[in-house]
Protein backbone atom coordinates (compact mmCIF):
# COMPACT_ATOMS: atom_id res chain seq x y z
CA UNK A 1 0.00 0.00 0.00
CA UNK A 2 1.19 3.52 -0.83
CA UNK A 3 2.10 6.00 1.66
CA UNK A 4 1.60 10.23 1.53
CA UNK A 5 4.82 10.96 -0.63
CA UNK A 6 4.69 7.88 -3.21
CA UNK A 7 0.78 9.12 -3.94
CA UNK A 8 1.93 12.50 -4.25
CA UNK A 9 5.45 11.48 -6.73
CA UNK A 10 2.32 9.58 -8.32
CA UNK A 11 0.19 12.50 -8.89
CA UNK A 12 3.09 14.75 -9.49
CA UNK A 13 4.33 12.49 -12.60
CA UNK A 14 0.85 12.05 -13.83
CA UNK A 15 0.78 13.34 -17.95
CA UNK A 16 -2.98 13.89 -18.14
CA UNK A 17 -3.64 17.52 -19.27
CA UNK A 18 -5.18 18.75 -15.81
CA UNK A 19 -2.09 17.88 -14.22
CA UNK A 20 0.33 19.68 -16.35
CA UNK A 21 -2.15 22.35 -15.94
CA UNK A 22 -2.06 21.98 -12.24
CA UNK A 23 1.66 22.16 -11.76
CA UNK A 24 1.81 25.54 -13.58
CA UNK A 25 -0.64 26.71 -10.92
CA UNK A 26 1.95 25.24 -8.66
CA UNK A 27 4.68 26.46 -9.98
CA UNK A 28 2.96 30.00 -10.21
CA UNK A 29 2.88 30.11 -6.23
CA UNK A 30 5.85 29.03 -5.82
CA UNK A 31 7.62 31.73 -7.77
CA UNK A 32 5.04 34.60 -6.09
CA UNK A 33 7.18 33.26 -2.51
CA UNK A 34 4.20 33.64 -0.31
CA UNK A 35 1.20 30.59 0.26
CA UNK A 36 -2.14 31.56 -0.59
CA UNK A 37 -4.60 31.21 1.63
CA UNK A 38 -6.99 29.82 -1.38
CA UNK A 39 -6.54 29.04 -5.14
CA UNK A 40 -9.02 30.69 -7.31
CA UNK A 41 -10.15 29.22 -10.41
CA UNK A 42 -12.66 31.66 -12.70
CA UNK A 43 -14.78 30.70 -15.95
CA UNK A 44 -16.76 34.07 -17.31
CA UNK A 45 -19.95 34.18 -18.86
CA UNK A 46 -21.44 36.99 -20.80
CA UNK A 47 -25.55 36.95 -19.82
CA UNK A 48 -26.82 38.36 -23.46
CA UNK A 49 -27.25 35.22 -23.76
CA UNK A 50 -28.45 31.68 -22.38
CA UNK A 51 -25.79 28.94 -20.94
CA UNK A 52 -24.72 26.94 -23.98
CA UNK A 53 -22.65 23.35 -24.54
CA UNK A 54 -18.78 25.88 -24.73
CA UNK A 55 -20.63 27.14 -21.26
CA UNK A 56 -20.31 23.15 -20.03
CA UNK A 57 -16.84 22.67 -21.47
CA UNK A 58 -15.16 25.85 -20.01
CA UNK A 59 -16.37 25.01 -16.47
CA UNK A 60 -15.91 20.97 -16.81
CA UNK A 61 -12.39 21.46 -17.76
CA UNK A 62 -11.64 23.54 -15.30
CA UNK A 63 -12.89 21.88 -12.50
CA UNK A 64 -10.65 18.91 -14.21
CA UNK A 65 -8.16 21.01 -13.77
CA UNK A 66 -8.83 22.22 -9.72
CA UNK A 67 -9.21 18.25 -8.99
CA UNK A 68 -6.06 17.93 -10.37
CA UNK A 69 -4.60 20.96 -8.54
CA UNK A 70 -6.19 19.26 -4.71
CA UNK A 71 -4.26 16.06 -5.43
CA UNK A 72 -0.95 18.15 -5.90
CA UNK A 73 -1.38 20.83 -3.03
CA UNK A 74 -3.55 21.41 -0.02
CA UNK A 75 -4.15 24.97 0.01
CA UNK A 76 -7.67 25.27 -0.55
CA UNK A 77 -9.20 26.10 -4.14
CA UNK A 78 -12.40 27.64 -5.26
CA UNK A 79 -13.93 27.86 -8.80
CA UNK A 80 -16.02 31.27 -9.40
CA UNK A 81 -18.33 31.35 -12.00
CA UNK A 82 -18.22 35.32 -13.13
CA UNK A 83 -21.07 36.83 -14.76
CA UNK A 84 -20.10 40.21 -16.72
CA UNK A 85 -23.58 41.71 -16.50
CA UNK A 86 -22.75 45.55 -16.31
CA UNK A 87 -22.08 45.06 -19.93
CA UNK A 88 -24.53 46.99 -22.09
CA UNK A 89 -27.15 45.06 -24.22
CA UNK A 90 -25.98 45.38 -27.60
CA UNK A 91 -28.47 43.96 -29.70
CA UNK A 92 -31.84 41.89 -29.48
CA UNK A 93 -31.15 38.50 -28.90
CA UNK A 94 -33.04 36.14 -31.29
CA UNK A 95 -34.07 33.20 -28.92
CA UNK A 96 -36.34 35.47 -26.63
CA UNK A 97 -39.56 36.08 -26.05
CA UNK A 98 -40.92 39.82 -26.25
CA UNK A 99 -38.61 41.52 -28.51
CA UNK A 100 -40.68 44.26 -28.38
CA UNK A 101 -40.19 44.90 -24.82
CA UNK A 102 -36.05 44.74 -25.29
CA UNK A 103 -35.37 46.81 -28.04
CA UNK A 104 -36.04 50.37 -26.09
CA UNK A 105 -33.35 49.12 -23.92
CA UNK A 106 -30.58 48.78 -25.92
CA UNK A 107 -27.51 50.09 -24.44
CA UNK A 108 -28.38 49.93 -20.78
CA UNK A 109 -26.40 47.45 -18.81
CA UNK A 110 -28.14 44.10 -18.63
CA UNK A 111 -29.44 44.22 -14.90
CA UNK A 112 -31.35 47.23 -16.18
CA UNK A 113 -32.72 46.07 -18.95
CA UNK A 114 -36.31 44.22 -18.34
CA UNK A 115 -36.84 40.43 -18.57
CA UNK A 116 -38.73 39.29 -21.18
CA UNK A 117 -39.22 35.95 -19.79
CA UNK A 118 -40.91 37.94 -17.00
CA UNK A 119 -39.79 35.64 -14.13
CA UNK A 120 -37.15 37.90 -12.84
CA UNK A 121 -36.22 41.96 -12.25
CA UNK A 122 -34.14 42.11 -15.23
CA UNK A 123 -32.69 40.51 -18.43
CA UNK A 124 -29.23 40.43 -16.99
CA UNK A 125 -30.91 38.70 -13.57
CA UNK A 126 -32.80 35.79 -15.60
CA UNK A 127 -30.00 35.24 -17.10
CA UNK A 128 -27.73 34.62 -14.15
CA UNK A 129 -30.14 32.41 -12.41
CA UNK A 130 -30.31 30.48 -15.56
CA UNK A 131 -26.60 30.24 -15.60
CA UNK A 132 -26.73 29.16 -11.94
CA UNK A 133 -29.50 26.17 -12.70
CA UNK A 134 -27.74 25.12 -15.44
CA UNK A 135 -24.12 24.58 -13.02
CA UNK A 136 -26.26 23.51 -10.71
CA UNK A 137 -27.88 20.41 -12.91
CA UNK A 138 -24.60 18.86 -13.51
CA UNK A 139 -23.12 19.45 -10.10
CA UNK A 140 -20.67 21.78 -10.48
CA UNK A 141 -18.86 23.28 -7.31
CA UNK A 142 -18.57 27.55 -7.65
CA UNK A 143 -19.12 30.28 -6.24
CA UNK A 144 -21.16 32.72 -8.38
CA UNK A 145 -20.13 36.55 -8.59
CA UNK A 146 -22.26 39.20 -10.27
CA UNK A 147 -19.84 42.07 -12.29
CA UNK A 148 -23.24 44.32 -11.02
CA UNK A 149 -22.75 43.49 -7.30
CA UNK A 150 -18.95 43.81 -7.52
CA UNK A 151 -19.29 47.16 -9.14
CA UNK A 152 -21.68 48.71 -7.18
CA UNK A 153 -20.59 47.33 -3.88
CA UNK A 154 -17.32 48.80 -4.04
CA UNK A 155 -15.52 45.84 -3.94
CA UNK A 156 -13.78 46.92 -6.87
CA UNK A 157 -12.63 50.68 -6.29
CA UNK A 158 -9.55 50.27 -5.37
CA UNK A 159 -8.89 48.30 -8.70
CA UNK A 160 -10.88 50.75 -10.40
CA UNK A 161 -8.40 53.65 -8.70
CA UNK A 162 -5.52 51.42 -10.07
CA UNK A 163 -6.93 51.55 -13.23
CA UNK A 164 -7.69 55.10 -13.34
CA UNK A 165 -3.79 56.03 -12.38
CA UNK A 166 -2.31 53.55 -14.88
CA UNK A 167 -4.92 55.35 -17.95
CA UNK A 168 -1.52 56.10 -19.87
CA UNK A 169 0.11 53.03 -20.22
CA UNK A 170 -3.06 51.03 -20.45
CA UNK A 171 -4.13 53.11 -23.54
CA UNK A 172 -0.27 51.96 -25.29
CA UNK A 173 -1.20 48.66 -25.08
CA UNK A 174 -4.71 48.57 -26.15
CA UNK A 175 -4.59 51.38 -29.10
CA UNK A 176 -1.82 49.52 -31.46
CA UNK A 177 -5.09 46.66 -31.28
CA UNK A 178 -7.82 48.59 -32.54
CA UNK A 179 -8.64 49.80 -35.87
CA UNK A 180 -7.91 53.50 -37.03
CA UNK A 181 -11.42 54.73 -36.32
CA UNK A 182 -11.74 53.30 -32.91
CA UNK A 183 -8.53 54.46 -31.46
CA UNK A 184 -10.30 57.44 -31.72
CA UNK A 185 -12.48 56.98 -29.44
CA UNK A 186 -11.45 54.04 -27.07
CA UNK A 187 -11.43 54.96 -23.63
CA UNK A 188 -10.33 51.87 -20.39
CA UNK A 189 -13.87 53.59 -18.93
CA UNK A 190 -17.47 53.44 -19.59
CA UNK A 191 -19.14 56.06 -18.07
CA UNK A 192 -22.98 54.84 -17.13
CA UNK A 193 -25.58 57.08 -17.25
CA UNK A 194 -27.25 57.27 -13.09
CA UNK A 195 -30.81 57.91 -15.06
CA UNK A 196 -31.15 55.33 -17.50
CA UNK A 197 -28.43 53.15 -17.13
CA UNK A 198 -26.92 53.46 -20.61
CA UNK A 199 -23.26 52.45 -20.94
CA UNK A 200 -21.68 54.85 -22.90
CA UNK A 201 -19.48 54.09 -25.81
CA UNK A 202 -17.65 57.92 -25.83
CA UNK A 203 -13.92 59.29 -25.58
CA UNK A 204 -12.20 59.98 -22.47
CA UNK A 205 -10.72 63.62 -22.33
CA UNK A 206 -9.12 63.91 -18.67
CA UNK A 207 -8.26 62.09 -15.61
CA UNK A 208 -8.17 63.19 -11.89
CA UNK A 209 -6.49 60.66 -10.16
CA UNK A 210 -6.47 61.77 -6.73
CA UNK A 211 -10.16 62.84 -7.18
CA UNK A 212 -10.99 59.50 -8.48
CA UNK A 213 -12.69 61.09 -11.73
CA UNK A 214 -12.41 61.35 -15.22
CA UNK A 215 -14.17 63.24 -17.93
CA UNK A 216 -15.97 62.15 -21.37
CA UNK A 217 -17.23 63.92 -24.51
CA UNK A 218 -20.35 63.13 -25.42
CA UNK A 219 -21.43 63.51 -29.22
CA UNK A 220 -23.24 66.46 -29.05
CA UNK A 221 -19.84 68.42 -27.53
CA UNK A 222 -20.83 68.13 -24.19
CA UNK A 223 -18.69 66.68 -21.41
CA UNK A 224 -19.43 64.36 -18.61
CA UNK A 225 -17.27 64.57 -15.44
CA UNK A 226 -17.56 61.27 -12.82
CA UNK A 227 -15.94 59.19 -10.54
CA UNK A 228 -14.98 55.59 -11.56
CA UNK A 229 -15.82 54.19 -8.67
CA UNK A 230 -18.83 52.72 -6.95
CA UNK A 231 -21.10 52.07 -10.43
CA UNK A 232 -20.68 55.04 -12.10
CA UNK A 233 -18.08 53.92 -14.43
CA UNK A 234 -17.47 49.83 -16.05
CA UNK A 235 -14.02 49.21 -17.79
CA UNK A 236 -13.90 48.16 -21.44
CA UNK A 237 -13.61 44.24 -20.89
CA UNK A 238 -10.17 43.42 -21.88
CA UNK A 239 -8.83 46.19 -19.24
CA UNK A 240 -12.05 44.82 -16.70
CA UNK A 241 -10.56 41.39 -17.59
CA UNK A 242 -7.56 42.57 -16.41
CA UNK A 243 -8.36 44.20 -13.38
CA UNK A 244 -10.58 41.65 -12.06
CA UNK A 245 -7.60 38.67 -12.24
CA UNK A 246 -5.56 41.57 -9.91
CA UNK A 247 -8.42 42.59 -7.68
CA UNK A 248 -9.89 39.16 -7.46
CA UNK A 249 -6.53 37.36 -7.28
CA UNK A 250 -7.39 34.87 -9.86
CA UNK A 251 -4.93 32.03 -10.61
CA UNK A 252 -6.07 29.98 -13.21
CA UNK A 253 -8.52 30.89 -16.34
CA UNK A 254 -8.81 29.58 -19.76
CA UNK A 255 -10.12 30.74 -23.07
CA UNK A 256 -10.99 29.80 -26.25
CA UNK A 257 -8.20 30.14 -29.06
CA UNK A 258 -10.26 32.84 -30.64
CA UNK A 259 -9.26 34.95 -27.16
CA UNK A 260 -5.49 34.66 -27.81
CA UNK A 261 -4.61 37.99 -28.19
CA UNK A 262 -7.19 39.32 -25.94
CA UNK A 263 -5.53 37.20 -23.70
CA UNK A 264 -2.13 38.89 -24.46
CA UNK A 265 -3.57 42.23 -24.17
CA UNK A 266 -5.55 41.38 -20.70
CA UNK A 267 -1.88 39.94 -19.17
CA UNK A 268 0.05 42.95 -20.17
CA UNK A 269 -2.76 45.08 -18.39
CA UNK A 270 -2.42 42.86 -15.22
CA UNK A 271 1.11 43.78 -14.80
CA UNK A 272 0.56 47.43 -15.75
CA UNK A 273 -1.73 47.29 -12.37
CA UNK A 274 1.25 45.31 -10.19
CA UNK A 275 -0.91 42.06 -10.79
CA UNK A 276 0.36 38.02 -11.71
CA UNK A 277 -1.75 37.37 -14.85
CA UNK A 278 -3.41 34.17 -14.09
CA UNK A 279 -1.87 30.80 -15.76
CA UNK A 280 -4.75 28.98 -18.06
CA UNK A 281 -4.69 27.85 -21.91
CA UNK A 282 -6.18 28.47 -25.06
CA UNK A 283 -8.56 25.35 -26.08
CA UNK A 284 -9.19 25.25 -29.72
CA UNK A 285 -13.10 26.00 -30.90
CA UNK A 286 -15.61 23.17 -31.91
CA UNK A 287 -15.85 22.64 -35.90
CA UNK A 288 -18.96 21.03 -37.28
CA UNK A 289 -18.99 18.18 -39.46
CA UNK A 290 -17.41 20.10 -42.71
CA UNK A 291 -14.43 21.43 -40.81
CA UNK A 292 -15.85 25.04 -40.26
CA UNK A 293 -15.73 26.91 -36.91
CA UNK A 294 -19.26 26.69 -35.03
CA UNK A 295 -21.09 30.02 -34.72
CA UNK A 296 -24.56 30.33 -33.13
CA UNK A 297 -25.52 33.03 -35.43
CA UNK A 298 -24.81 29.86 -38.38
CA UNK A 299 -26.94 27.46 -36.41
CA UNK A 300 -24.07 24.75 -37.28
CA UNK A 301 -22.92 22.57 -34.67
CA UNK A 302 -25.19 21.58 -31.99
CA UNK A 303 -26.71 22.44 -28.99
CA UNK A 304 -26.26 20.96 -25.54
CA UNK A 305 -30.50 19.87 -25.16
CA UNK A 306 -29.62 17.96 -28.08
CA UNK A 307 -26.37 16.19 -26.78
CA UNK A 308 -28.26 15.36 -23.51
CA UNK A 309 -31.15 14.00 -25.50
CA UNK A 310 -29.30 11.37 -27.59
CA UNK A 311 -25.99 10.86 -24.88
CA UNK A 312 -25.41 11.36 -21.26
CA UNK A 313 -23.86 13.77 -19.43
CA UNK A 314 -20.66 11.72 -19.09
CA UNK A 315 -20.23 11.31 -22.48
CA UNK A 316 -19.91 15.40 -22.81
CA UNK A 317 -17.59 15.55 -20.49
CA UNK A 318 -15.60 12.49 -22.03
CA UNK A 319 -15.50 15.02 -25.25
CA UNK A 320 -14.53 17.99 -23.56
CA UNK A 321 -11.58 16.30 -21.73
CA UNK A 322 -9.91 14.92 -25.08
CA UNK A 323 -7.39 16.77 -26.22
CA UNK A 324 -8.27 20.35 -25.82
CA UNK A 325 -5.94 22.09 -27.66
CA UNK A 326 -6.87 20.37 -31.09
CA UNK A 327 -10.17 20.93 -33.01
CA UNK A 328 -12.37 18.71 -33.10
CA UNK A 329 -15.82 18.15 -34.87
CA UNK A 330 -18.88 18.77 -32.85
CA UNK A 331 -22.21 17.16 -34.96
CA UNK A 332 -24.58 14.60 -34.29
CA UNK A 333 -22.24 11.43 -35.79
CA UNK A 334 -19.80 12.10 -32.63
CA UNK A 335 -22.35 11.45 -30.21
CA UNK A 336 -22.28 6.98 -30.42
CA UNK A 337 -18.49 6.91 -30.79
CA UNK A 338 -17.93 9.30 -27.51
CA UNK A 339 -20.62 6.83 -25.19
CA UNK A 340 -19.17 3.83 -26.65
CA UNK A 341 -15.54 4.94 -25.42
CA UNK A 342 -16.64 6.42 -22.54
CA UNK A 343 -18.18 2.85 -21.65
CA UNK A 344 -14.99 1.34 -22.35
CA UNK A 345 -12.63 3.55 -20.48
CA UNK A 346 -15.28 3.04 -17.43
CA UNK A 347 -15.21 -1.20 -18.39
CA UNK A 348 -11.26 -0.86 -17.66
CA UNK A 349 -10.84 1.26 -14.98
CA UNK A 350 -11.11 -1.29 -12.22
CA UNK A 351 -8.63 -3.46 -13.54
CA UNK A 352 -5.64 -0.77 -14.51
CA UNK A 353 -2.88 0.41 -12.29
CA UNK A 354 -2.86 3.35 -9.99
CA UNK A 355 -0.58 5.03 -12.74
CA UNK A 356 -3.11 3.78 -15.47
CA UNK A 357 -6.24 5.04 -13.79
CA UNK A 358 -5.05 8.71 -13.02
CA UNK A 359 -4.31 8.64 -16.90
CA UNK A 360 -7.79 7.31 -17.49
CA UNK A 361 -10.39 9.73 -18.50
CA UNK A 362 -13.20 8.47 -16.11
CA UNK A 363 -10.65 9.52 -13.31
CA UNK A 364 -11.01 13.21 -13.95
CA UNK A 365 -14.67 12.90 -15.16
CA UNK A 366 -15.80 11.87 -11.94
CA UNK A 367 -12.98 13.80 -9.66
CA UNK A 368 -11.02 10.16 -8.45
CA UNK A 369 -14.48 8.30 -7.98
CA UNK A 370 -15.48 6.89 -11.57
CA UNK A 371 -18.74 4.38 -10.76
CA UNK A 372 -18.62 1.00 -11.59
CA UNK A 373 -19.83 -0.34 -14.68
CA UNK A 374 -23.15 -1.66 -14.47
CA UNK A 375 -23.30 -3.81 -17.71
CA UNK A 376 -21.50 -4.71 -20.96
CA UNK A 377 -23.75 -3.26 -23.53
CA UNK A 378 -22.40 -0.75 -25.81
CA UNK A 379 -24.28 2.35 -26.87
CA UNK A 380 -23.52 1.09 -30.52
CA UNK A 381 -25.08 -2.29 -30.00
CA UNK A 382 -28.41 -0.84 -28.47
CA UNK A 383 -28.90 1.37 -31.21
CA UNK A 384 -28.81 -1.45 -33.45
CA UNK A 385 -31.17 -3.16 -31.24
CA UNK A 386 -33.50 -0.55 -31.48
CA UNK A 387 -32.78 -0.34 -35.50
CA UNK A 388 -34.01 -4.15 -35.67
CA UNK A 389 -37.25 -3.85 -33.46
CA UNK A 390 -37.71 -0.48 -34.54
CA UNK A 391 -38.30 0.35 -30.80
CA UNK A 392 -39.73 3.52 -30.21
CA UNK A 393 -40.06 2.81 -26.31
CA UNK A 394 -37.02 1.72 -24.27
CA UNK A 395 -39.26 -0.93 -22.59
CA UNK A 396 -39.19 -2.85 -25.71
CA UNK A 397 -35.11 -3.23 -25.53
CA UNK A 398 -35.39 -3.65 -21.67
CA UNK A 399 -37.42 -6.73 -22.53
CA UNK A 400 -34.19 -8.08 -24.48
CA UNK A 401 -32.06 -7.05 -22.01
CA UNK A 402 -33.23 -8.70 -19.11
CA UNK A 403 -33.77 -12.00 -20.91
CA UNK A 404 -30.13 -11.83 -21.88
CA UNK A 405 -28.87 -10.72 -18.20
CA UNK A 406 -31.20 -11.66 -15.64
CA UNK A 407 -30.71 -9.28 -12.34
CA UNK A 408 -30.63 -6.51 -14.79
CA UNK A 409 -32.91 -3.89 -14.51
CA UNK A 410 -33.94 -0.08 -14.51
CA UNK A 411 -33.55 0.11 -10.92
CA UNK A 412 -30.61 -1.98 -11.13
CA UNK A 413 -28.64 -0.32 -13.74
CA UNK A 414 -29.47 3.06 -13.87
CA UNK A 415 -27.19 4.31 -16.17
CA UNK A 416 -27.87 1.64 -18.81
CA UNK A 417 -31.26 2.81 -18.20
CA UNK A 418 -30.47 5.94 -19.37
CA UNK A 419 -28.68 4.51 -22.22
CA UNK A 420 -31.89 2.83 -23.25
CA UNK A 421 -33.90 6.07 -23.53
CA UNK A 422 -30.84 7.62 -25.20
CA UNK A 423 -30.61 5.49 -27.69
CA UNK A 424 -34.16 5.15 -28.61
CA UNK A 425 -33.85 8.99 -29.47
CA UNK A 426 -31.08 8.64 -32.03
CA UNK A 427 -32.44 5.54 -33.42
CA UNK A 428 -35.95 7.69 -34.24
CA UNK A 429 -34.43 11.00 -35.39
CA UNK A 430 -31.32 9.64 -37.48
CA UNK A 431 -30.95 6.24 -38.12
CA UNK A 432 -34.54 5.59 -38.67
CA UNK A 433 -35.13 8.26 -41.76
CA UNK A 434 -31.82 6.55 -43.24
CA UNK A 435 -32.35 2.85 -43.04
CA UNK A 436 -32.11 1.07 -46.56
CA UNK A 437 -32.13 -2.50 -46.95
CA UNK A 438 -30.58 -4.05 -49.93
CA UNK A 439 -31.59 -7.85 -50.99
CA UNK A 440 -28.93 -10.33 -50.62
CA UNK A 441 -27.02 -11.79 -53.81
CA UNK A 442 -27.12 -15.41 -54.18
CA UNK A 443 -23.58 -16.18 -52.50
CA UNK A 444 -24.81 -14.07 -49.88
CA UNK A 445 -28.03 -15.87 -49.68
CA UNK A 446 -25.71 -19.58 -49.61
CA UNK A 447 -24.49 -17.52 -46.53
CA UNK A 448 -27.17 -16.25 -44.19
CA UNK A 449 -28.87 -19.92 -44.90
CA UNK A 450 -25.49 -21.23 -43.40
CA UNK A 451 -25.36 -18.57 -40.35
CA UNK A 452 -29.47 -19.34 -40.17
CA UNK A 453 -28.40 -23.02 -39.57
CA UNK A 454 -25.54 -22.21 -37.12
CA UNK A 455 -27.40 -20.65 -35.37
CA UNK A 456 -30.09 -22.92 -34.96
CA UNK A 457 -27.57 -25.61 -33.90
CA UNK A 458 -25.95 -24.10 -31.14
CA UNK A 459 -26.68 -24.47 -27.63
CA UNK A 460 -29.08 -22.70 -25.44
CA UNK A 461 -26.84 -21.08 -23.28
CA UNK A 462 -24.05 -20.13 -26.40
CA UNK A 463 -22.86 -16.84 -25.77
CA UNK A 464 -21.23 -14.15 -27.70
CA UNK A 465 -17.74 -16.25 -28.31
CA UNK A 466 -19.84 -18.85 -29.54
CA UNK A 467 -21.91 -17.14 -31.82
CA UNK A 468 -19.05 -14.75 -32.49
CA UNK A 469 -17.14 -18.06 -33.53
CA UNK A 470 -19.67 -19.26 -36.10
CA UNK A 471 -19.67 -15.94 -38.09
CA UNK A 472 -16.25 -15.58 -38.46
CA UNK A 473 -16.21 -19.10 -39.34
CA UNK A 474 -18.55 -18.54 -42.38
CA UNK A 475 -16.59 -15.79 -43.41
CA UNK A 476 -13.36 -16.98 -43.38
CA UNK A 477 -14.88 -20.13 -45.44
CA UNK A 478 -17.11 -17.52 -47.42
CA UNK A 479 -15.87 -16.15 -51.07
CA UNK A 480 -15.35 -12.76 -49.79
CA UNK A 481 -11.54 -11.90 -49.79
CA UNK A 482 -11.82 -9.71 -46.30
CA UNK A 483 -13.47 -10.25 -43.47
CA UNK A 484 -15.36 -6.56 -43.43
CA UNK A 485 -17.04 -7.64 -46.69
CA UNK A 486 -18.82 -10.15 -44.70
CA UNK A 487 -19.77 -8.39 -41.92
CA UNK A 488 -20.66 -5.32 -44.62
CA UNK A 489 -23.19 -7.79 -45.91
CA UNK A 490 -24.82 -8.32 -42.43
CA UNK A 491 -25.06 -4.77 -41.34
CA UNK A 492 -26.73 -4.06 -44.90
CA UNK A 493 -29.11 -6.84 -45.57
CA UNK A 494 -29.83 -7.82 -41.32
CA UNK A 495 -29.90 -3.99 -39.85
CA UNK A 496 -30.09 -1.72 -43.17
CA UNK A 497 -27.08 0.36 -42.43
CA UNK A 498 -23.43 0.57 -43.63
CA UNK A 499 -22.26 0.32 -40.38
CA UNK A 500 -23.18 -2.04 -37.28
CA UNK A 501 -22.35 -3.59 -33.59
CA UNK A 502 -20.18 -7.09 -32.72
CA UNK A 503 -22.31 -9.60 -34.58
CA UNK A 504 -21.76 -11.82 -31.81
CA UNK A 505 -22.57 -9.59 -29.08
CA UNK A 506 -25.89 -8.15 -30.75
CA UNK A 507 -27.00 -11.66 -31.63
CA UNK A 508 -26.30 -13.12 -28.18
CA UNK A 509 -28.84 -9.89 -27.15
CA UNK A 510 -31.53 -9.81 -29.68
CA UNK A 511 -31.66 -13.72 -28.93
CA UNK A 512 -30.85 -16.52 -31.73
CA UNK A 513 -34.07 -17.50 -32.37
CA UNK A 514 -34.82 -14.00 -33.13
CA UNK A 515 -31.62 -13.75 -35.50
CA UNK A 516 -32.81 -16.52 -37.37
CA UNK A 517 -36.49 -15.16 -38.29
CA UNK A 518 -35.04 -11.90 -38.97
CA UNK A 519 -32.70 -13.61 -41.79
CA UNK A 520 -35.72 -15.63 -42.76
CA UNK A 521 -37.88 -11.91 -43.52
CA UNK A 522 -34.19 -10.64 -45.30
CA UNK A 523 -34.32 -13.79 -47.44
CA UNK A 524 -38.21 -13.59 -48.32
CA UNK A 525 -37.19 -10.07 -49.22
CA UNK A 526 -39.82 -9.13 -46.38
CA UNK A 527 -37.99 -5.75 -45.44
CA UNK A 528 -37.14 -4.18 -49.09
CA UNK A 529 -38.88 -1.29 -48.72
CA UNK A 530 -39.08 -0.77 -45.30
Amino acid sequence: MMDTKEFAQLFNDAKAWPFIEAKKILERIEKQGKRKDTVIFETGYGPSGLPHIGTFGEVARTTMVRYAFQQLSDIPTKLIAFSDDMDGLRKVPDNIPNKDLIAPHLGKRLTLVPDPFGTHESFGHHNNARLRAFLDQFGFDYTFMSSTDCYFSGMFDAALLNVLAHVDPIMEIMLPTLREERQATYSPFLPICQETGVVFQIPLVSTDVKAGTAVFKHEDGTYLETPVTGGRCKLQWKVDWAMRWVAMGIDYEMSGKDLIDSVKASNQIARVLGGTPPEGFNYELFLDEKGQKISKSKGNGLSIEEWLRYAPTESLAYYMFLAPKRGKKLYFDVIPKCVDEYVTYLDKYPTQTLVEQIENPVWHIHSGKPPALQADLSYSLLLNLASVCNAQDKSILWGFIERYAPGLTPATAPFLDRLTDHAVHYYMDFVKPTKSYRAPTEEERVLLEDLKSSLANLPVDAGTTEIQGEIYRIGRESHFEEMRDWFKCLYETLLGQQEGPRMGSFIAVYGKDETVKLIDRVLKGELLGV
